[in-house]
């Protein structure tokens, strides 16, 4: 049992040392972009009341979440994703307001699905609402954000899928058919099953389902794929999810990121509240996708605002597994610095260290031990990556020791 609780449970993880400070410089990294853009920082409770995931909600189901119950036997849960708690948030401090809501957040979601193998059940998010604006061009922006971000973490070779939940919800609309067979379609849809749609294609009359489902493999692509939708589909909520997305092409020319957008008019998505454009951004070196995001229109009207909304999520654990299986630096380097004194110089040492990290400078204080040589504490500072240490010959002087190159040189106390 002593052996045991030294480990994490299935699905967490311990993050430490190196890979930690790549985590929080990537973090710093996508916030700064949204600093750019003008969105202000929000943060909101690890775990919120049931209600505020529950199914009507449409987040992820009830058996997925960690739930628990308070003192007032009120079910709470971790929370399994942010938007519905952001809605919530604008919901009760920003009712009034009227001009457009900028929001950005970070903070660890809580998935509990046993199906997930090899997958984290607690991930870190990072990400971006934009309340209270219903054009395509808040759409644009968002999705220049995304692009803005990757860019900047270093990423290169990347491609964002958009598509519109309401393409296939028209075409289902149009054909009239039962909720089960709904499901069924959409689970085809998102595996990808071409031979499954095809076979569910011959049972069918001459209608636009069964038009689009022959034609699935057409559904992926450039600007052509807007164009070939045309030609499948005539209800009118379908054709309109069709023209949206031609005003976000022609706004995203305009930003000059066409080239990382690609149309996939066959994406669903597991959160039901989505309305409108939905998006997913992938790289290689990762199975999943590092961002998801799309339009909510309806979700803020359930906590007593009307709002039209757009935004997205990076999982920051996913952003490093790409940057690590890509072979992409990120830049932690810092100049570290060891003080090393005997305990006869200690104020001095502390007089030392202090004026050094006045000048921003990073150091660590370490009284010397008598059963330690100077040798081993050289071998910590390279195992630590620290640049320099200054050993304390006396009160006044200092042995200035390059740890690369081992160079020395006796320097006075003053001077530094």
């Amino acid at each position: 049992m002593k052996d045991k609780i030294l480990h994490t449970p299935a699905g967490v993880r311990d993050i430490y040392n190196k890979e930690c400070r790549r985590k929080l410089k990537v973090q710093e990294t996508l916030h700064h972009v949204l600093e750019l853009y003008c969105y202000q920082d929000i943060q909101t409770p690890t775990f919120e009341f049931f209600d505020i995931f529950n199914r009507e909600k449409g987040t992820v189901a009830s058996k997925e979440m960690y739930k628990f119950f308070d003192r007032d036997n009120n079910t709470l849960v971790l929370r399994p994703d942010m938007t519905p708690s952001i809605a919530r948030c604008v919901a009760k401090y920003f009712k009034e307001e009227k001009h457009p809501v900028r929001l950005s957040y970070v903070g660890n979601t809580f998935i509990n699905n046993s199906s997930y193998q090899g997958k984290l059940k607690e991930t870190t998010q990072l990400g971006a609402e934009l309340i209270g604006d219903d054009t395509s061009a808040a759409d644009a922006e968002i999705l220049a954000m995304v692009i803005d971000s990757l860019l900047a973490v270093g990423l290169e070779e990347f491609q964002v899928d958009v598509g519109h939940v309401d393409f296939f919800k028209g075409i289902f609309e149009a054909a009239n058919i039962n909720e089960e067979q709904e499901e069924n379609l959409k689970t085809l849809i998102e595996n990808k099953n071409f031979f499954g749609l095809e076979e569910m294609a011959s049972t069918l009359e001459e209608s636009e389902l069964k038009d689009s489902m022959l034609q699935f493999h057409a559904l992926y692509g450039g600007m052509e794929v807007l164009e070939t939708a045309k030609t499948l589909v005539k209800n009118k909520k379908s054709l309109k999810a069709i023209e949206r997305l031609e005003k976000l092409k022609r706004a995203l020319d305009n930003y000059g990121f066409s080239q990382y957008i690609s149309f996939d008019l066959s994406m669903v998505s597991h959160y039901d509240y989505y309305t409108g454009i939905i998006f997913n951004g992938y790289t290689y070196g990762t199975g999943d996708a590092l961002v998801k995001g799309g339009r909510y229109d309806n979700l803020l009207r359930q906590f007593g605002k009307d709002a039209p909304s757009i935004g997205y999520a990076f999982v920051v654990d996913e952003v490093l597994l790409a940057l690590s299986r890509q072979k992409i630096n990120v830049p932690i380097e810092v100049d570290k610095t060891l003080v090393l004194y005997q305990p006869s110089q200690q104020k001095a040492a502390i007089e030392t260290a202090k004026k050094l990290r006045q000048k921003e400078e990073h150091v660590e204080l370490c009284r010397k031990s008598s059963r330690k040589e100077l040798e081993s504490y050289l071998e910590y500072c390279s195992a630590q990556e620290f640049n320099t240490c200054l050993y304390f010959e006396d009160s006044t002087h200092i042995r200035k020791i390059t740890i690369a190159t081992k160079e020395e040189q006796l320097v006075d106390v003053n001077t530094l």
